[in-house]
């Protein structure tokens, strides 16, 4: 507490009346997994992303892991991925058993550099997975571009950006497929899940095999594949929050416009021309250190975050055999895992919750 004020934290779920009813709808019914919910929910996804093709399945990473197993990856392919992002990025590529390549940012929408990309593109590489990171959409246009006239595949990693656009067109709905999450704390959930989307029906057919055992009629598997599969109450909860997305949407941009306005003595995050960001996160970079930043705006009633402290390249898994960071030089990546705050920005803030966060980013800030 901050005198008479109640302590803002950085994200808050909202699980409100609407979906606890629609999953005890669901649960009083028998039909819990893989039914009517399910269906209607992919259908109604598809209006967000261009009408294509949607596979719900049971988080944000298998997504990411089916979509790349669907491309048929084998040992020595490499896919270039961001390495300032959720380590569920590199993961999947991994558990697909494909290799990681490393990349850096741009420092603006801290998403993939295309230059870094096309550098980083060799005879083994196969895929691109731009990742729309905050909320802000990666250079699309470019990547697509990059990926065509090197026969690659895109998978774009939209896990924080529901409804996000370039030029108008939503992501998710530019590469082979798109992957959204539905944590509790995204822009929407499911309480946990995540959603395919692609424009191939071929491979839409594919990722449902693989979501459920590598059959469509039961007993009669055609590949081999694994249990991902949604549940119909999570898929209820989703309806009920994907009605509500375009109206939280507003509200977190329309939050950060009031933050862009009035922080001071801190770096608030451009937006690149063409781009509908959507705010998973609002994301400032501050001098001096984020520890002392983050105890500093703690003292005065206000949460944060740091997505990420460590980037992926220097997590343990993703070291040499001997322990060492591997070849990969990204100096935006290293200088923004040092100096990223995200401030809370949920559609729940109230002006004087508003108020109370930039004052006291300003006095931390010494503004």
């Amino acid at each position: 507490m901050t005198g008479s004020r109640a302590f803002i934290p950085p994200a808050r779920p909202v699980i409100g009346e609407e979906e606890i009813e629609a999953a005890v709808r669901v649960l009083r019914s028998g039909m819990v997994v893989q039914g009517p919910e399910v269906a209607a929910f992919e259908q109604e996804f598809s209006e967000l992303v261009a009408g294509r093709h949607c596979v719900a399945v049971n988080s944000g990473t298998s997504a990411l892991q089916l979509s790349l197993l669907a491309l048929d990856l084998k040992p020595g392919d490499e896919v270039i991925v961001p390495s300032f992002s959720f380590a569920a990025s590199a993961n999947a590529v991994r558990l697909a058993g494909a290799t990681p390549v490393f990349v850096d940012i741009e420092p603006g929408s801290f998403c993939i550099d295309p230059d870094a990309a096309a550098a980083a593109i060799t005879p083994r590489t196969v895929a691109i997975m731009p990742v729309h990171l905050y909320g802000h959409p990666a250079r699309m246009t470019q990547i697509m571009a990059l990926a065509e006239a090197h026969g690659l595949a895109v998978v774009e990693d939209a896990a924080q950006a529901h409804a996000a656009a370039v030029d108008g067109t939503p992501v998710g709905a530019f590469g082979i497929a798109g992957c959204f999450s539905f944590y509790p704390t995204k822009n929407m959930h499911s309480l946990e899940g995540g959603m395919i989307t692609t424009g191939d029906a071929e491979f839409a057919r594919k990722l449902r095999l693989l979501r459920n055992q590598g059959m469509e009629q039961r007993y009669q598997n055609e590949i081999v594949g694994a249990n991902m599969r949604l549940t119909d109450v999570a898929a209820a909860i989703g309806r009920v929050q994907l009605g509500k997305l375009l109206g939280w949407t507003d509200k977190r941009r329309s939050n950060a416009a009031y933050l862009d306005a009035n922080l001071k003595g801190v770096t608030v995050p451009p937006v690149d021309e063409g781009a509908h960001h959507v705010y998973h996160q609002y994301t400032i970079r501050v001098q001096g250190g984020q520890d002392e930043f983050q105890a500093g705006l703690k003292e005065r009633g206000v949460g944060s975050g740091v997505y990420y402290p460590i980037p992926i390249h220097r997590l343990r898994p993703f070291l040499d055999a001997d322990g060492n960071v591997g070849p990969w030089k990204l100096p935006e990546t290293d200088k923004a895992a040092g100096e990223v705050i995200s401030l809370p920005i949920m559609p729940s803030l109230t002006d004087e919750d508003l108020e109370q966060i930039v004052a006291a980013v300003n006095e931390v800030a010494g503004a």
